[in-house]
């Protein structure tokens, strides 16, 4: 297993939407091994692909306490969504920016386990948040684009400065 990089927000790889696993194969099952690791030392409780610079259908998600209750989501879609949540979320590749993202409160998402099984799951809470967090990730969307262009802005330049105080 290995921790990899995850990108970090404005860095356009961002933005490129991920394109669906065909076959899950080992590697697919090292990369979910690898994420999991990496979400866990970051730390944080959901990881897409994406935000590794692999632009693959992949979402990793563990809200436990424990963090021993990892979801994987394998070509994960939507099919049904029910109510409005507002809540604070935050976001690896943008450390440290917390803000209010307004998402369904439930969730029925359907995708592929690590062993290419296809399941079925219902969520809400923070699980139901991650998963829309995590799945915008797949499309090429940071939680910050949902905010106003001055919010945006502002997010830019901190981060922009606080990695000009870093080197």
């Amino acid at each position: 297993m290995a921790i990899l990089k995850i990108l970090q927000y404005p860095d356009v790889r961002l933005n490129k939407p991920a394109r669906k696993i065909e076959q899950v194969d080992k590697a697919v099952q090292k990369l979910v091994q690898d994420m999991a690791q990496t979400m866990y030392a970051a730390p944080g409780v959901g990881l897409a692909a994406t935000q590794v610079d692999v632009h693959q259908q992949l979402i990793v998600i563990d809200i436990s306490e424990e963090h021993d209750q990892l979801n994987v989501f394998i070509n994960p879609e939507i099919i049904a969504s029910t109510g409005v949540e507002i809540s604070e979320e935050g976001c690896l590749s943008v450390p440290g920016i917390y803000d209010k993202v307004q998402r369904a409160e439930k969730v029925t998402v359907r995708a592929q386990n690590e062993k290419g099984e296809i399941f079925t799951l219902e969520a809400e809470g923070l699980l139901a948040v991650c998963i829309q967090h995590e799945m915008d990730h797949l499309k090429g969307k940071v939680f910050v684009e949902y905010l106003s262009q001055l919010k945006q802005g502002r997010i830019r330049a901190k981060l922009k400065k606080r990695l000009r105080e870093t080197l």
